[in-house]
């Protein structure tokens, strides 16, 4: 899709709804996708400033109405909806209910106690159990219950740590180096890893692995965002361990490699079912 045909189908979609569309209203009601956005124009914001429209301001959606959108979700799913598939479903963004509880994973617990405020358990019994359900069987977390990828091997040379009690993960979505960087420290924690140190210089980062159950080890990773752009920056292969990268793209790679791509997209298809 065109520039100017993002720019028609905003238009559009403002003359459908009767009011300036959010973003997430304009890719469910056109073929709009937020890539095409984010291409095209940097942001929604600056999207409709160049339609000379603007989303109404300290516009807040009310609580029941958040409320009743989102668990109408969880009982159509039959359970608890990850942030994808309630930004597929519902005709909000996750923005409304992230500001009100800070964070994806609070939320379900937050709109529980509001049910449960109000009166509402034996309208929404089958709701409030799967939120139950959920807090009852948290999702273990940290790298003593997580296994070694196919093919780790212990190195002998290198000492054995316990597990680490306090990782910290982050995530976001790469875009350059520093971006995988960023999102390995999203994903650190579910593939083995806790960051020991980063630094400037070759190789970028420090890190313990989990190599056997509640054994790690040190390993040097040297972060790139296509795995042969190890070769362009002229690094040497026995600086490093490991090559974590967002595209493996090196035939003959002499090190280990891990591509962020395929492992992120195997766990988003986990999430969303």
């Amino acid at each position: 899709m065109t520039k100017q045909e993002v720019l028609e189908a905003i238009v559009a979609c403002k003359e459908k709804l009767g009011h300036v569309p959010s973003r997430t209203e304009l890719t469910k009601h056109c073929k709009v996708s937020r890539q095409q956005i984010r291409r095209h124009f940097g942001t929604y914001t600056q999207a409709l400033k160049e339609c000379n429209l603007e989303l109404p301001k300290n516009h807040m959606v009310e609580m029941e109405t958040l409320f009743r959108d989102w668990a109408d979700i969880t009982r159509r799913l039959k359970k608890i909806p990850t942030g994808v598939e309630y930004e597929e479903q519902s005709q909000y963004s996750m923005k409304p209910l992230m500001q009100r509880f800070g964070s994806w994973r609070a939320i379900p617990a937050g709109l529980k106690l509001y049910a449960e405020e109000r009166g509402w358990t034996e309208e929404w019994q089958d709701v409030l159990e799967l939120v139950q359900e959920r807090e009852n069987h948290p999702r273990v977390r940290g790298p003593a219950t997580v296994v070694p990828l196919a093919g780790v091997t212990m190195m002998p040379d290198r000492p054995a740590y316990g597990p680490l009690m306090h990782p910290c993960p982050m995530l976001c979505a790469p875009t350059n180096e520093a971006g995988v960087f960023f999102l390995f420290a999203a994903m650190a924690e579910q593939l083995g890893f806790a960051v020991l140190h980063v630094q400037t210089e070759f190789p970028d980062c420090e890190a313990l692995r989990v190599v056997a159950p509640n054994r790690q080890q040190r390993v040097r990773i040297e972060f790139e965002y296509e795995s042969r752009n190890f070769l362009l920056h002229m690094h040497d292969p026995k600086g490093c361990d490991l090559i974590v990268c967002w595209e493996h793209n090196w035939q003959d790679c002499p090190l280990e490699a891990l591509e962020l791509r395929k492992l992120f997209s195997k766990q988003r298809e986990q999430e969303t079912g």
